[in-house]
């Protein structure tokens, strides 16, 4: 990306902003799980909630949750 501040959209400037804190938090931060194992069962757990949702038999499209929740 080549551009000027003032050649962004509001939508470009947002996710620049983002990506520099985002990246600035983890320079100071760092990742606190970094170096650890994850336990079998909790693995084997997040795996069956994929495929439950790969399935379609858990979650909600955000598109539902966002109007449940009145967020248009």
């Amino acid at each position: 990306m080549n551009n000027t501040v003032a050649q962004m959209t509001k939508e470009e400037l947002r996710e620049m902003i983002e990506e520099s804190l985002e990246q600035k938090l983890l320079e100071i931060l760092g990742d606190p799980d970094e170096g650890l194992e994850l336990r079998k069962s909790v693995r084997e757990r997040l795996l069956r909630q994929k495929e439950a949702v790969a399935k379609g038999e858990r979650g909600e499209l955000l598109e539902d949750v966002v109007k449940r929740l009145g967020l248009q």
